[in-house]
């Protein structure tokens, strides 16, 4: 595999004072990874979490670190629960903080066949409906900070996942009618990651917020849970994983880092941004900051415009 892409050490050193950034799933993994680099320069943290005591935990270890110069909180938020996220995004806004970016980290891989607190397939509903909800109900804070930024952590198994091409089955979105496959549904729901993206930075154009997408890489972290048992991956495995090109958080924060700091970034809104990655098109393993996406559904515009409608009514911001 390709060597992985790092951010330039000039956007590790920005002051990140006065600025607030929220961080979903940032307990463990990419997402305390990302937390504790925003931390060290300077930045407000909000670590968004479905378990506050893990939470907690998590800032302990940020915080001794040395990750000290900024302010790290601990909120609670279930993306699997729409009521959840409602009552999270409220707290916020009444809190009166700033917003400057929002990371949509959280998500889960490849599950057994479940549902949301809400009825929806629980992969689409956690890694997308969950985000887009608390997306849309923070958008007025964004704009009222901007220039900020939105960053959905897809995958580049939105392109293929073990063989299952990404997709958005409008006419089955929750697996209903047919047989349900956990790697199928995965695909579909990091392709909406980056449908999600393309369309709001078309809805958010000359607003100063830019939202896009990215992949974090093949990295060691928990999201492994429910194909194999994490100390497979972290012990057993772990020496012929990382030659097959399985990297560390630290090193699969970088595309999300660069798409929170880069100036560079706001002239390519809408766009996908990705580490070395697994994809239809060897070219494209090598990543790409940005990185044209192999999958022709991630260019559907008529897809995305569809999507933001279905999932507007499935949270309840549209009459059905």
């Amino acid at each position: 595999m390709p060597r992985p892409l790092m951010c330039p050490p000039e956007l590790l050193s920005i002051n990140l004072s006065g600025k607030h950034f929220v961080v979903t799933g940032a307990n463990s993994g990419i997402g305390a990874a990302t937390v504790a680099q925003l931390a060290k320069q300077g930045a407000y943290v909000t670590l968004a979490c479905r378990r506050p005591s893990e939470g907690e935990k998590a800032r302990a270890s940020i915080l001794a670190s040395g990750a000290t110069a900024g302010t790290v909180d601990v909120a609670e938020l279930d993306l699997a629960s729409l009521g959840s996220v409602k009552r999270f995004a409220t707290r916020l806004i009444d809190s009166g903080k700033p917003l400057h970016g929002l990371v949509n980290n959280a998500g889960v891989m490849n599950t057994p066949k479940g549902k949301t607190h809400d009825g929806f397939e629980m992969q689409f509903g956690v890694n997308h409906l969950g985000h887009f909800l608390l997306t849309e109900l923070l958008i007025p804070a964004l704009r009222a900070n901007q220039p900020s930024r939105i960053v959905n952590v897809s995958s580049c198994y939105h392109d293929k996942a073990q063989g299952r091409e990404g997709r958005i089955d409008f006419d089955d979105i929750h697996f209903e009618r047919r047989r349900y496959d956990g790697w199928a549904a995965y695909a579909q729901s990091k392709l909406a990651n980056v449908l999600h993206a393309r369309s709001l930075a078309k809805r958010l154009a000359g607003s100063g917020v830019t939202p896009v997408s990215v992949h974090p890489g093949w990295v060691r972290t928990n999201l492994i849970r429910s194909t194999i048992p994490p100390w497979v991956q972290n012990h057993l495995l772990s020496p012929i994983l990382k030659l097959g090109g399985m990297i560390e958080p630290w090193e699969g924060t970088q595309s999300t880092l660069f798409a929170l700091l880069s100036p560079e970034v706001p002239a390519h809104a809408g766009a996908f941004f990705s580490q070395t990655g697994f994809y239809r098109n060897r070219e494209a393993n090598r990543g790409g900051w940005p990185l044209v996406s192999p999958n022709p559904h991630a260019h559907d515009d008529a897809a995305a415009d569809r999507l933001h409608a279905v999932s507007l009514t499935m949270v309840g911001l549209a009459e059905a």
